[in-house]
């Protein structure tokens, strides 16, 4: 899960971050996430450890060194760098679910939807939209399409949902067509 160290004190994101943590605890789906103590991050961790779910961080040794790691996990793993941290998060998912954030939150969304675009993995990608955070990232996409930077067929890669068990559902029936269906279509690979 990708999500902030920072939270905005939203009642509406706190009520939903608790529902997913119900959904996925019941359902037997266990965080995988940064590590944090803090923000949203500390929120969905405090949550699912709350229902009596697992919660796994990977978090580099340079922001555990700065005290935010969360010190009640069912596992901590500590990485050398941030780069090893995606990687490990990546290796560890079975579906990559995006909530409220920053920089760092749209980069680790960007990457995973990119390997999932390029055919590198084939788990499904969920945004949830709660009170439409994310509606002009989606906008933005569809001004990709429409000037013909993003193919319709990645536009469609990822799930916008905004609430919890809905989004859970979708992602469980998730098929991927990556751009590799388009390049062998094209004779291409």
């Amino acid at each position: 899960m990708y999500c902030g160290s920072n939270f905005n004190q939203d009642p509406q994101l706190k009520a939903a971050v608790e529902s997913l943590a119900d959904v996925m605890v019941k359902q037997q789906i266990r965080l995988v996430y940064g590590g944090g103590s803090v923000g949203v991050m500390g929120l969905i961790a405090d949550a699912v450890l709350l229902e009596g779910g697992e919660a796994i961080g990977v978090i580099p040794q340079f922001l555990m060194d700065k005290e935010v790691g969360h010190k009640g996990l069912t596992e901590m793993i500590v990485t050398e760098n941030m780069h090893q941290r995606k990687q490990k998060m990546a290796d560890l998912a079975d579906g990559f679910l995006i909530l409220p954030g920053g920089f760092g939150t749209l980069e680790e969304f960007f990457e995973v939807l990119t390997w999932l675009q390029l055919g590198l993995h084939k788990k499904p990608i969920g945004v949830l939209n709660i009170n439409g955070f994310y509606n002009p990232l989606f906008k933005q996409m569809d001004v990709m399409v429409e000037q013909r930077f993003l193919k319709p067929i990645n536009r469609n890669l990822v799930i916008n949902e905004a609430d919890p068990q809905k989004m859970i559902d979708l992602m469980n029936t998730f098929e991927a067509e990556p751009d590799e269906v388009w390049f062998r279509e094209r004779n291409l690979i």
